[in-house]
């Protein structure tokens, strides 16, 4: 083989090898959360049942095959009459539910529901948070409390008005609530009730909680899109050219909103890692609550990029007792 064809297919390989290490990275970006700079979304929504290389295939049951190595993590699932359909969840029991016997038998617990990351739902996102969620309650560095782990639907924890089945925000507030409720030993009213979640989950966190402050005492929102948001409601519900939600439907209009009602207070963090790359809206977000009047705590994890994991690794035990001093549970 003559030096130049040798050189030649070196050169192929190398270019190969580079295109696929930058398409795996990408792959990894939360992409929906992606900093727009004015410009559309660059991921198209989930669609009801279609199938797409780039957005896996939604289901409303995401059972995942290493659960059952975590302690108190457990896969259940409710018929849901708003999509007549079975919907999955993820539930960890803390270290004491079971154990608790005779004249205990009835205590009840404060509950935290989370909202994953990403798009389409699942509700296999976001638990690996759970060995680490045990581990505190074990240690009883916290109270303990029950986490349940949301499928947030089609388009991650929202409604979208022209897609019929892409109702998660509806499924969540009105169906799982109550059935967890019914199902197990909660406190089951807003006093032991929190909302928490990471990127879209985030987003889904602040928006629901200021739409629905009565059911919800201790919220804790991470590294949220806000500046899709933003965009969301200055465009009349768009986020994208092919994605549309309800005008108003949003964290900026919601905010102005809740801040001029007497609705219930909400104790509120706000946190990010100052790697990622919602940092600077976050930081956007804190600034325009503030302008509001909208008390909150905000909490800035020093190098971590936008991992949920990352953070819980680095803060989660101060997330966590943060819900645990709002619920009073010790």
């Amino acid at each position: 083989m003559s030096p130049l064809v040798r050189s030649a297919r070196l050169s192929l390989i190398v270019l190969v090898t580079l295109l696929y290490l930058v398409n795996g990275i990408a792959s990894q970006v939360d992409s929906d959360e992606l900093p727009a700079k004015n410009q559309p979304a660059r991921t198209p929504p989930a669609k009801v049942g279609r199938k797409d290389k780039a957005t896996p295939r939604f289901s409303w049951i995401n059972p995942a095959q290493n659960s059952q190595q975590v302690p108190g993590l457990i896969h259940g699932q409710f018929h849901s009459t708003l999509v007549d359909q079975n919907v999955g969840y993820f539930l960890l029991l803390p270290p004491g539910y079971e154990s608790k016997a005779g004249t205990q038998s009835q205590q009840r617990y404060p509950v935290v529901y989370y909202l994953h990351g990403g798009r389409p739902g699942s509700e296999a996102k976001g638990i690996s948070l759970a060995p680490m969620m045990v581990e505190a309650m074990k240690s009883e560095q916290v109270g303990e409390m029950i986490y349940v782990f949301v499928n947030g639907g089609p388009v991650s924890h929202y409604n979208v008005p022209d897609q019929p089945g892409a109702i998660g925000a509806d499924v969540f507030i009105q169906e799982l609530i109550p059935h967890i409720d019914q199902t197990y030993r909660t406190i089951a009213d807003r006093s032991g009730r929190g909302l928490e979640g990471f990127s879209q989950g985030g987003r889904g966190t602040m928006r629901l909680s200021l739409r629905y402050p009565e059911l919800f005492s201790s919220v804790a929102a991470g590294g949220g899109g806000y500046e899709t948001e933003k965009r969301i409601s200055e465009s009349e519900g768009r986020e994208s050219e092919t994605l549309r939600f309800a005008i108003g439907d949003n964290t900026w209009d919601l905010a102005r909103v809740y801040a001029k009602s007497d609705r219930p207070s909400l104790d509120l963090m706000i946190y990010v890692g100052t790697k990622g790359f919602n940092y600077q809206n976050n930081l956007q977000y804190m600034a325009f609550l503030k302008e509001q009047g909208i008390p909150f705590r905000s909490l800035i994890v020093e190098g971590v990029p936008h991992s949920a994991k990352g953070i819980y690794e680095q803060k989660g035990l101060a997330i966590m007792k943060f819900h645990d001093d709002n619920f009073g549970s010790r």
